[in-house]
């Protein structure tokens, strides 16, 4: 599927088949080829003459090719097939038809067959109307037609898919403003109630915010960021959401697997540490716990999160945060990973896996799809999670 992706965007983006600066070079190598295509199958079709007289013959008759094909390749086909005017395209077309049975006839009339005499060949075509001669007209004009309108579509497809690649990164920046301020929003007031007890660790935490700022700053403005950068953060928030929490909660946080070599759109996970915080531990009359486990396999991650909760607590899936990660693993991920969320009672479950981009492997040629061909499919269970 990769090969093929790439096969097509080489072909879209192919600067001899599609930039007006070889514009000449196109139409000589098209009449060059379709000359000696025509050669040969007047030879076939038992011409007496030479292949060489069938080529000169088929040069002669390049003018009037243009004469009748052009037209409809660059007036019918864009200005009325393009832009949806079917009935008109062919009735133009019924009508030109008519005309080119004069065009046919005069062109070998007063220039074709004269050219020939004065020449001196023995073997002198006829003049006026000839069946034969009009069919490879038209059928000639058919040819630049068809591969005009191919042409013209292929760009529209290519500014489409333009179109919605900047849609979509449009929409990803949107869902990133709408992350940054709903995280940071919740860690201030985690700072804030420690500083209101005039905490000697709120200096520290505020340290720790500012790395995080600088995080959601300057690193995600990119695609990809490296997934220990993003675990590390991961890390801070934890560590501040401790200081907070103090003994009234247990933290269980394991990393396994290789965390250096792999990327991932940044704030993939940190919503879902943030929201297991905010609905779980925050409303637990009772000691309350969170398990964070992130682990990697070759090019898949598996990340798990589970927090304690009252067993009567209500859930809903349609939160800002939860439903930015939805929408940005369907933008970015549409067919690379998996979703589960589980409410089992005393605790929630979340569990996220994906399909990771090896460093190696980032290039910058443009991508035409976003879909992938491989096992992982979108499966997600949400019996009522709230934010």
């Amino acid at each position: 599927m990769k090969q093929e992706l790439e096969n097509i965007n080489r072909f879209l983006y192919d600067e001899f088949i599609f930039s007006p600066r070889y514009r000449v070079w196109r139409h000589i190598l098209y009449w060059t080829f379709h000359i000696n295509v025509w050669a040969v199958f007047w030879i076939i079709m038992g011409s007496p003459a030479s292949y060489e007289r069938n080529l000169f013959n088929m040069l002669l008759f390049v003018p009037v090719f243009i004469l009748f094909g052009y037209p409809l390749a660059y007036g019918a086909i864009p200005h009325l097939l393009l832009k949806g005017k079917v009935w008109q395209f062919f009735l133009l077309i019924l009508v030109w038809g008519g005309v080119g049975l004069f065009i046919n006839a005069g062109y070998r009339t007063y220039i074709y067959v004269p050219i020939q005499e004065a020449i001196g060949f023995d073997f002198i075509p006829q003049k006026g109307k000839q069946p034969h001669s009009y069919l490879c007209m038209t059928t000639s004009a058919a040819s630049p037609m068809i591969i005009r309108f191919f042409k013209l579509w292929t760009q529209k497809q290519k500014q489409w898919l333009n179109v919605q690649q900047e849609k979509i990164t449009a929409e990803l920046q949107l869902l990133k403003a709408q992350v940054h301020p709903h995280f940071l929003f919740n860690t201030l007031n985690n700072i804030y109630s420690f500083s209101l007890e005039k905490s000697p660790k709120t200096p520290e935490m505020i340290l720790q915010l500012s790395s995080l700022l600088s995080y959601m700053l300057n690193d995600c403005n990119t695609e990809k960021v490296k997934l220990e950068k993003e675990v590390g953060i991961m890390k801070d928030y934890l560590d501040l959401e401790r200081e907070r929490y103090g003994n009234s909660i247990d933290i269980s946080w394991k990393v396994e697997g290789d965390m250096e070599d792999h990327l991932i759109a940044p704030l993939m996970m940190l919503p879902f540490l943030e929201n297991a915080f905010k609905h779980g531990t925050s409303e637990q009359i009772e000691r309350s716990w969170i398990s964070v486990n992130i682990s990697t396999r070759h090019d898949l991650l598996d990340f798990k999160i589970r927090n304690s909760k009252n067993e009567n607590g209500s859930y809903n899936t349609q939160g800002i945060g939860i439903n930015n990660i939805k929408k940005r693993l369907e933008l970015l991920y549409p067919a690379d990973y998996k979703l589960w969320m589980k409410d089992e009672g005393h605790f929630f479950e979340v569990e996220l896996q994906l399909r990771l981009v090896p460093v190696a492997s980032t290039c910058t040629t443009p991508v035409l799809s976003a879909t992938f061909n491989n096992d992982i499919r979108y499966e997600t269970t949400m019996p009522a999670y709230r934010r």
